[in-house]
């Protein structure tokens, strides 16, 4: 097993593969992060809100009020940075920590992707993504290699592997495959879409999308592997991801997930694509064609670097499944929801009507929520647990202050779930303010009473 992991360690591949995703990953992050900036999603979501949902573990992470935008303007300088090739490793780690910042600062704003980007420009880190096509290797020839060590673009490839797969495998419960639930909800809301708008209200069609759906998701990845049917699993990327962006407001994550599977071409392709551009610019492609290739030097720092990256793929593997540990239905409770690549499986709304009691005087306020909140991060804490206790923590905080004395936080809380009669979500009698976040399960969520099979 050592001299099988020790070979496949040795073998090497064509640098401008790495080079190539470099490139298209910086640019993507660039044209991110200016649409986030021009929508004026700094201020909405940052800057205007009085209160934050923090990450358990993270509530030390805060915007900075105006001075937020020079958080995004780092990530967008460093972006360019990276896609350059230009101090190549300082830049991609002033990227990952700028916009891992970013994502942590409000988990109201939580996606899928934003967690991918950050798990991609963390590997990135580590990986010799500078070696051909990139200013470092201009200005330095000692930077330059026409090859890599395989294991540098493998790496990619799984990490994406496992965001489809893991997806398909969170399709397999029989909400999404026998009650084409959340499309059933979704699609016909697109109904005057040409062409396709008057097929959405149709029961087959739902029922079609969602095993297809399922089926993409599992299947893909392999598709893309096999050379034989590489080509044709690129035109179902494609497809598939342009249909997810006119059917659903999912933002750049489409563009994010095809460029991404080019990965799985062969370096060839990659490199025609590096020359295009080079003559496009009126650049010398042929300063890098040196030949040279970057072996593995087995050091101590080499080792740490290969022992922290099986660390951390092992970590992605076993991460999502972190659920199992949890009873009760995940989809109610969402504990071990986030950071599993549950990709637009439920449909959930809610109600909440908070009371604040003075514990000796007994009198009690109802809370208006908007007096706190924004309308977006009402909507979002109306259906999730750590969401509704957090937010009673601010609560109790605040009329503490306000000179009520030792404040009771109660909820009155009704959630709907894909398509089902709203349900009381949340124990009425117990004061929220004497509960506090951990990884233990939340005993304070009333039981769903239903069941969703499945993974």
């Amino acid at each position: 097993m050592t001299h099988y992991i020790q070979n496949y360690i040795n073998k090497t591949t064509q640098a401008t593969t790495l080079a190539f995703f470099r490139l298209a990953f910086g640019l993507m992050m660039l044209l991110s992060l200016l649409r986030f900036m021009s929508y004026g999603w700094v201020e909405k979501f940052y800057i205007e809100p009085l209160f934050h949902f923090t990450y358990y573990g993270f509530e030390w992470i805060k915007p900075f009020g105006t001075l937020t935008y020079l958080l995004f303007i780092s990530a967008l300088i460093s972006a360019v940075f990276v896609a350059v090739g230009f101090l190549y490793r300082f830049s991609t780690i002033v990227f990952f920590l700028s916009f891992t910042y970013i994502e942590l600062m409000d988990k109201t704003t939580y996606l899928n992707h934003y967690y991918f980007i950050s798990v991609i420009s963390f590997v990135l880190i580590f990986l010799p993504a500078n070696a051909t096509f990139s200013l470092d290797a201009f200005r330095n020839p000692k930077l330059a290699f026409e090859k890599i060590p395989r294991w540098n673009t493998d790496i990619l490839k799984l990490l994406l592997a496992i965001v489809y797969f893991y997806a398909g495998l969170a399709k397999l419960n029989s909400d999404w495959l026998f009650q084409a639930m959340p499309l059933k909800i979704w699609l016909p809301t697109n109904h005057n879409l040409p062409l396709i708008g008057g097929f959405l209200n149709q029961n087959w069609v739902h029922f079609t999308f969602s095993w297809t759906g399922m089926l993409y998701d599992l299947t893909i990845p392999f598709l893309l592997l096999y050379r034989r049917t590489r080509l044709f699993a690129f035109v179902l990327v494609v497809v598939f991801h342009i249909l997810t962006k006119i059917l659903f407001p999912i933002g750049v994550f489409p563009y994010v997930m095809i460029i991404s599977s080019l990965l799985f071409f062969e370096s060839s392709f990659h490199k025609r694509v590096l020359v295009f551009i080079s003559r496009f610019f009126k650049l010398d492609y042929t300063i890098f064609d040196n030949g040279k290739e970057k072996k593995p030097t087995f050091s101590i720092l080499y080792k740490t670097k290969l022992a922290l990256l099986t660390i951390f793929l092992v970590f992605q593997l076993t991460f999502p499944f972190r659920y199992l540990f949890y009873p009760g239905e995940l989809f109610w409770t969402e504990e071990g929801f986030r950071f599993s690549w549950r990709v637009m499986l439920m449909e959930k709304a809610g109600y909440t009507q908070f009371t604040v009691t003075d514990s000796l005087t007994k009198k009690t306020i109802q809370i208006n929520n908007r007096h706190f909140l924004t309308s977006f991060q009402e909507k979002q804490m109306a259906f999730q647990p750590d969401f509704i206790l957090e937010y009673a923590h601010f609560l109790h905080d605040y009329y503490q202050k306000q000179g009520i004395v030792n404040p009771e936080v109660r909820v009155d809380s009704y959630v709907a779930l894909n398509g089902r009669l709203s349900k009381q979500y949340i124990d009425p009698n117990i004061d929220l303010a004497k509960e506090y976040e951990s990884f233990h399960h939340k005993t304070w969520i009333l039981p769903f009473n239903d069941e969703i099979k499945g993974l």
